[in-house]
């Protein structure tokens, strides 16, 4: 009995003793079809380099149904169970919870006994979601003290745009749909992602824009009339109420990920700007709290990079000019790197974060990009560019894979986006460095987008202690 009552061993009270943890063995990786001729899966990649399999695929997990565009999943519990506000202390991180963005389902993979071994066990559909929440499109997966939190990018209606994008919340037992989480949301209508100063119960989300002007592509008009999402909200976490909305300027479009530091102590965090319609540069900026407030400025501008029009997709020919796009951004869990995805540029950058409102660039790795292309430096080619990111727990690898969404995809890397994810080792003194043994290929039919580590990621895990 008492072994039972024994927390799960891959739940780390502190930033600190997560990275001193075991290493990462199996990686999950989203991969979708992008013309839907065949079931999006989620397949299980080999990480341990003293295996036979090193950076192959062992597993593979496909859907029960074409279209759904898998995108970001995660964990149905994590560190956040050890926190002394948790009910639910003795749950375990045992099932991924797997959103079809375009799809609306929601697809339940029990993990156990093995990754090799996992599958899939329930699927929640589109109107069962509609019917609970009001919701649409579920996007980002959190675990956290009261259960599971995953953010909607739509509403209702057969296009999502009818009423406001939220947060709707899941019992990370049963995984049954609970409801809505908002309690008072004041005038919050876009959603994108989210996560929260779990210590100081603060919450805080980003928006993109509702289901129209992302599923079929990016929309120039409405990007140039600035109807994407330019705001970040901080919310009473335990209220459910919102208190704090910070308008970052409507040619900031598109305020998509959110990083808060790691340690409980801390009220600070980053959010990564796609794209700033007067230069086409994209940027990342450092929210922190001041008194009874938040306040935000912009610390990291990377600006665009001229370009032959007969380098650039038709969207982009008549600005001579590629964006660096940030699509990701991700925070090592001493609060010391954060890595920012330029799918765009193609570049992988590192900045020292040490100072959170005066971030040092440390370093670039270059792959792809949407005028160079630029392959792995093992010689193996790279469409895209450095999409979604994850940390190893201990800050040594950086796992990247290269796709954004379908539509998107098509717009931009109109020769295609072959599914492949690399991984960059970390030096000592954060010297990044390819993998020439990891660069796994999907195939041609599939693309690969977010990527989930065994035992917990930067991304995922939410800290109780200092």
């Amino acid at each position: 009995m008492a072994a039972q009552l024994r927390p799960d061993k891959t739940f780390y009270p502190s930033p600190r003793l997560a990275m001193a943890g075991p290493r990462e063995r199996y990686g999950f990786v989203a991969t979708l079809c992008p013309n839907a001729d065949r079931p999006d899966a989620i397949v299980v990649v080999d990480l341990d380099p003293e295996s036979p399999h090193y950076a192959t695929v062992v597993h593979r997990i496909d859907m029960p149904n074409v279209g759904d565009e898998l995108h970001h999943f995660g964990w149905n519990a994590c560190s956040s169970m050890l926190g002394p506000q948790s009910c639910h202390p003795f749950v375990t991180r045992r099932y991924l919870i797997v959103p079809g963005l375009r799809s609306s389902r929601l697809h339940i993979i029990d993990t156990h006994p093995s990754p090799t071994e996992a599958r899939l066990v329930r699927t929640i559909e589109a109107d069962e979601l509609a019917e609970r929440t009001g919701y649409s499109r579920p996007h980002t997966i959190h675990c956290g003290p009261e259960g599971v939190y995953v953010s909607a990018l739509g509403g209702m209606g057969a296009e999502g745009a009818d009423g406001p994008a939220g947060i709707f919340l899941m019992d990370c037992d049963s995984l049954d749909i609970l409801g809505q989480w908002e309690i008072e949301r004041g005038d919050q209508e876009l959603h994108y992602d989210f996560w929260w100063h779990i210590a100081h119960d603060i919450a805080i989300t980003s928006e993109w824009g509702k289901p129209p002007l992302f599923e079929q592509g990016l929309v120039p008009e409405a990007l140039l009339a600035h109807r994407y999402g330019h705001r970040i909200h901080f919310w009473d976490l335990a209220a459910r109420r919102l208190r704090q909305t910070i308008d970052l300027g409507a040619q900031h479009q598109m305020a998509l990920e959110v990083r808060p530091a790691h340690d409980p102590r801390e009220q600070y965090g980053f959010v990564g700007v796609v794209i700033d319609t007067t230069s086409l540069a994209a940027s990342v900026w450092t929210w922190y709290r001041e008194g009874d407030v938040f306040q935000i400025e912009k610390t990291i501008e990377i600006p665009a990079v001229p370009a032959a029009a007969d380098q650039l997709p038709e969207l982009l020919k008549g600005f001579e000019a590629v964006p660096p796009l940030v699509t990701d951004i991700d925070l090592s869990l001493d609060d010391r790197y954060l890595y920012v995805a330029c799918w765009g540029t193609g570049e992988l950058r590192q900045y020292d974060v040490s100072d959170p409102r005066a971030p040092c660039h440390n370093g670039t790795i270059e792959i792809g990009g949407i005028a160079t292309h630029r392959p792995h430096s093992n010689g193996q080619a790279f469409g895209g560019g450095p999409q979604m990111v994850e940390i190893s727990r201990d800050g040594r690898r950086v796992y990247v894979t290269n796709s954004l969404y379908s539509s998107w995809d098509d717009q931009f890397y109109p020769d295609g986006v072959p599914g492949v994810a690399i991984k960059a080792d970390i030096a000592d003194d954060g010297t990044m460095q390819l993998d020439p043994a990891f660069c796994v290929d999907f195939g041609p039919n599939y693309r690969a987008h977010q990527i989930r580590l065994d035992g917990g990621d930067c991304s995922t895990e939410s800290f109780a202690f200092p």
